[in-house]
Parts: C-alpha cells; sequence; structure tokens
C-alpha cells in the first residue's frame, strides 16, 4: 500500500519502479544484440566492417538521419500536446525519449502511453493518452497511405506469386472484420485503446486544423526520413537499386511489417522476417537485409531509448507521490 508509505520510502519505491524500467529495457537490448538466431552479432559488426559503415562520413550521416527522426517525432509531440499545455521543445523531448525507453519491451508500445501521462496532472492524462493515440494513427496513416501505393507498383513491377485461393480468403476474413468494426463503431461500448469510439471521434474533431495539418506533415517527413535512411543503407551494403524502385520495395515492407502486432522489442524481429520474404522478390541477400533492420532497429530506437533512460532516471516522482495520497496502490 503507498498511501501509507512515508516520504523516504516513497521516493525509494519509484526510484526502484525507474531503475527497473531502466534495468529492463538495456537487459531486452543486450539480449536481442546477442541471442539472435537468425544474425550472430559478430557476424554483423564483421559485415557492417567490410562495407565501410563505420567510416566517419557514413557514422555521422546515419546519425544525423536518426536526430532528425527523433526531432520531428518530437516537434510532433509538442504540436499535438500544446492544446492541453505549452511545452518547450526540451520538454517535449524528455517526454518522447522517455516514453520510448518505456516502451521498448512493452506490446505495441504501451508503455509509451503511460510513461506520457505521468508526466501530466492525473485530470489530463486522458487527453495526453488521446493525443498520443493520435499521434501513432497518423503515423499508421501515412504508413498505411504509401505502402497501399508502393504495394500497388510492387506488384505491378515484379509480378509476385500469389495464390489467389488464399487471397480471397484473406478478403473475405477482412470483409468480416471491417463488418464487425462498422457494427462495432455504432455501440456505446465500442473502444479504442481503453477509449469509446464516440469520445474519440469527438475528440479529433475538436482540435484545431492547424495542428492536424501540422501532425500529418511531421509524420510525412519523419516517414521519408526513416525510408531514405534505409535506402542508404541498402546502397552502403552495395545493393545497385535506384532510389525509386528502392522506395517501392521499403514501402511495402513497412506495410506489411506494420499490419503485424508484436512486442516492441521483437519488432527487429517481425520486420526482419517480413522484409526477407519482401526483398528475396527482388534479389537481395538475407544477411544484407538482416543487418540492415538490426541497424535501423540500433539508430532509431536503441540510441535514442539509450538517452531516454536518462530522462526515466531524472523524472520526478512528486506527480506520482501525490496522486498515491489519494489512490491505493497495491
Amino acid at each position: 500500500m503507498v498511501g501509507g508509505l512515508s516520504y523516504k520510502t516513497k521516493q525509494l519505491f519509484f526510484m526502484l519502479i525507474k531503475l527497473s524500467i531502466v534495468i529492463g529495457a538495456f537487459y531486452f537490448i543486450h539480449n536481442r544484440l546477442t541471442t539472435n538466431e537468425h544474425l550472430n552479432f559478430t557476424g554483423f559488426i564483421d559485415f557492417l566492417t567490410e562495407n565501410d559503415v563505420f567510416l566517419l562520413k557514413n557514422v555521422l550521416f546515419l546519425l544525423f538521419l536518426t536526430f532528425f527522426n527523433w526531432f520531428f517525432e518530437i516537434l510532433k509531440w509538442q504540436n499535438l500536446v500544446q492544446i492541453i499545455d505549452n511545452i518547450s521543445f526540451y520538454n517535449a523531448t524528455k517526454q518522447s525519449l522517455a516514453a520510448l525507453t518505456a516502451s521498448l519491451f512493452t506490446p505495441n508500445r504501451i508503455g509509451d502511453y503511460a510513461a506520457k501521462a505521468i508526466y501530466y496532472k492525473s485530470s489530463k492524462r486522458p487527453k495526453i493518452m488521446l493525443l498520443n493515440l493520435l499521434s501513432h494513427m497518423m503515423q499508421m496513416g501515412v504508413t498505411t497511405l504509401f505502402g497501399a501505393i508502393g504495394l500497388g507498383f510492387f506488384i505491378y513491377n515484379y509480378n509476385p506469386e500469389i495464390s489467389y485461393d488464399k487471397l480471397g480468403r484473406f478478403v473475405i476474413i477482412l470483409a468480416i472484420i471491417l463488418s464487425f468494426i462498422i457494427i462495432g463503431t455504432k455501440q456505446n461500448n465500442f473502444t479504442v485503446k481503453g477509449f469509446s469510439f464516440k469520445k474519440v471521434i469527438g475528440f479529433i474533431k475538436g482540435i484545431p486544423k492547424k495542428i492536424h495539418f501540422k501532425n500529418a506533415v511531421f509524420s510525412i517527413v519523419r516517414y521519408f526520413i526513416f525510408s531514405f535512411q534505409f535506402y542508404l543503407l541498402l546502397k552502403l551494403f552495395g545493393v545497385d537499386i535506384y532510389y525509386l524502385n528502392a522506395m517501392i520495395v521499403i514501402t511495402t515492407m513497412y506495410l506489411a511489417a506494420s499490419t503485424i502486432p508484436s512486442v516492441f522489442i521483437f519488432d527487429v524481429v517481425v520486420k526482419g522476417s517480413v522484409a526477407l520474404f519482401i526483398f528475396e522478390i527482388v534479389g537481395v541477400n538475407d544477411l544484407t537485409i538482416l543487418s540492415i533492420i538490426m541497424l535501423m532497429w540500433i539508430l532509431n530506437f536503441v540510441i535514442p531509448s539509450i538517452i531516454g533512460s536518462f530522462f526515466v532516471l531524472r523524472f520526478n516522482a512528486s506527480n506520482l507521490m501525490r496522486s498515491a495520497r489519494k489512490l491505493d496502490i497495491e
């Protein structure tokens, strides 16, 4: 019972929670890097060395793209949260990276919602979680839009073998699911991430169009940054492919991978498996694709989450402790 504990005991309790998050994140990062059955870590490093990935100019440019990928993600969060609270870019950075660390090993980034909400008063937390949902929905929307375009060109250009029997069953199942969704949205108890559908729609409609526009622009810019980063790694690993052809395959891969729910730490495995299947069609070898997926994960999630762990440890638990006086937590 936290509510009955002394102030110092509460401080110790919340410090243990913060340490658990950071240690858990580092453990899973280490585990994924060293026990990947599809890619030996030593072989991965050797492959990077052979392809001059560690040259200073290459490292700096890859980190440059990583920086701007997260720069626009942070701008996106700062833009969205302004309808509740005007925060500085530094505070948006702190919240975004700490949330990434907390979400690294949780299913479908659930930890991201809780971590961002905890920076705000309890009365504001439901709206913060809805804004975070809106952020992810927009990014997913961009991925779906460009992925659908890429998939169309992918089928037209590469004519992959398609089992029309399986495709027909998939369409039928999809139609059934969409029917249930449409029926469900008309019910008052239908929820999205724990929020009623009606409440989510009403909340989204109440947000100024200017904020929606910026949210869309930042999401599109992010998409092209990390897609270009993937293309750059293809070129560094000696894959002879034009940018537009590469984007057709990359957008298709991200569309396919984003539709598969996964524990966030295994996102690298999911994308790796999907990427192997798709890039095999265009003749790119497995080691190259697995190395790129792993390196993309390190650049865009591992490195920012390490920075985020600093913000997790420095998080002031006073908000939590005030809430604990009102709620009994067992």
